[in-house]
């Protein structure tokens, strides 16, 4: 039986700069509608595997995505364009993305905030790509193309891929490809990065702490950030939901924030793109005294799965399979959609991960200031102005429930008083829950570890 070689896709959280400024606003339009879709489908998916916090970068998975669709032939192009809304032209869809990321690039020139967006292509040094892949990924999406050994020395090519990953991501995103993800089976890799860090136009003062209600039983006393003064901004409201923009310096990106007021189970499910625009659409500006919580939130998801359940099973299948695009033959199936993504909300800005109207009119008293007060489970989405692009999208349940971070310590016996609160790591990586899964390590040693409480551990 003809052995199927692997094709792993990733996808992370970061962004790259671009010189480019020239686009076709009819074709990223289309583009960005496409994406848009795909993001609420992919969402509809997780929200129901993933209880808690939420947080990912559609603009990122549909990047890495497109970019191996640019391979895709046959029933495979079919049902990876229908789940990802792509076009059916290739030569026009990856034309008008590579003008799409262009624009948001574009961004990154203003200064006002820190927005990158890379693309990476590794590919086997013995194996032969097609040129017209090669050229279309690198000129279109502005790949950087690597070339290792993947045959005989397919883990020192993984730590070249982590290493890139963390310069994208500013160190936020480490460890993408675990070990035992690439074999000496592995022909290529993709990898989208995206960055962004931006202060708020308008800073909020310092936090306070107050309740905020995970269900309507259960509250916790979180940091809120809170302004003393309105914000002028966009806002929406109807029976149902509040719908706030908080811009970042220079306007080129904002956070929108969408509160429900009922249960948010089931208005969560019940969420479409369209309600998102026409939301969006009837935004008018208020002025808004805004409590909003600080929250971190990291997601780490391998899709394969999900993207065959959503309808495109055949990239994944190894009998099935068609990316004869890549190299002119059947030989190739996709192993791994991975994606990793992290946000950090707090009073100066975000790091993750408008106009202006006054009315004079006689001498009626002015409208009073609306209230946003995020009290409760809600969703926000961090959103490229100037194409509608959504970048990252997620939602709030437990801004306490915060990503454990990783940190070293030299091994001591004095550990062992420490084993239920810190979750330690063994050299492969894998999390040990007692000091005897750390058999083999030699006092003196150090070891990585995730700190959950530190007690009275001294970290160094």
């Amino acid at each position: 039986m003809k052995l199927k070689k692997q094709i792993l896709t990733a996808s992370i959280t970061v962004f790259l700069v671009s010189t480019q400024a020239v686009f076709a606003a009819e074709n990223t339009e289309a583009v960005v509608s496409s994406n848009t879709a795909f993001a609420f489908d992919l969402y509809k998916q997780l929200q129901t595997l993933q209880t808690g916090n939420l947080f990912l970068s559609p603009y990122s998975i549909s990047t890495a995505l497109a970019m191996t669709y640019a391979g895709a032939r046959e029933q495979t192009a079919v049902q990876m364009s229908d789940v990802l809304h792509f076009g059916t032209d290739q030569t026009q869809f990856h034309s008008a993305f590579g003008e799409l990321q262009a624009q948001i690039n574009a961004a990154q020139q203003k200064e006002d905030i820190a927005l990158n967006v890379a693309n990476g292509l590794w590919v086997d040094q013995a194996y032969p790509f097609l040129d017209s892949f090669i050229d279309l990924v690198t000129n279109a999406y502005q790949a950087e193309l690597k070339s290792v050994d993947f045959q005989t020395a397919f883990e020192a090519a993984r730590l070249k891929i982590n290493i890139w990953v963390e310069e994208q991501t500013q160190n936020k995103i480490k460890e993408l490809i675990k070990q035992g993800m690439l074999s000496s089976l592995t022909r290529l890799v993709l990898v989208n990065a995206i960055y962004f860090k931006g202060n708020w136009a308008t800073e909020f003062d310092k936090s306070e702490t107050a309740l905020f209600w995970v269900t309507p039983e259960t509250s916790v006393e979180v940091p809120f950030m809170m302004s003393q003064k309105e914000i002028h901004s966009s806002y929406f409201e109807d029976a149902l939901v509040q719908v706030l923009e908080l811009p970042y310096e220079g306007n080129e990106v904002s956070m929108i924030v969408i509160l429900p007021k009922g249960g948010f189970s089931k208005w969560e499910q019940s969420l479409t793109a369209e309600q998102l625009e026409m939301w969006l659409n009837l935004f008018i500006k208020k002025d808004v005294t805004v409590f909003l919580p600080k929250f971190k939130i990291s997601g780490e998801f391998e899709l394969s799965n999900t993207l065959a359940v959503m309808g495109m099973p055949d990239a994944f299948n190894s009998r099935q399979a068609d990316f004869s695009g890549l190299n002119g033959t059947k030989n190739l199936v996709i192993s791994s959609v991975i994606h990793k993504a992290f946000v950090d909300v707090n009073e100066k800005g975000t790091e993750a991960a408008a106009s202006t109207g006054i009315g004079i009119g006689g001498t009626a008293m002015p409208e009073p200031p609306k209230t946003f007060r995020a009290d409760h489970p809600f969703l926000f989405l961090i959103r490229h102005n100037p194409s509608g692009s959504i970048l990252f999208l997620g939602r709030v349940v437990n801004p306490l429930d915060i990503p454990p971070q990783d940190y070293e310590a030299t091994l001591s016996p004095d550990l062992k008083l420490h084993i239920p609160v810190v979750r330690h790591r063994n050299e492969s990586g894998k999390l040990v829950k007692s000091w005897a899964d750390l058999e083999g390590f030699r006092e003196g040693e150090k070891l990585i570890f995730e700190l959950v409480d530190h007690g009275d551990l001294e970290v160094q």
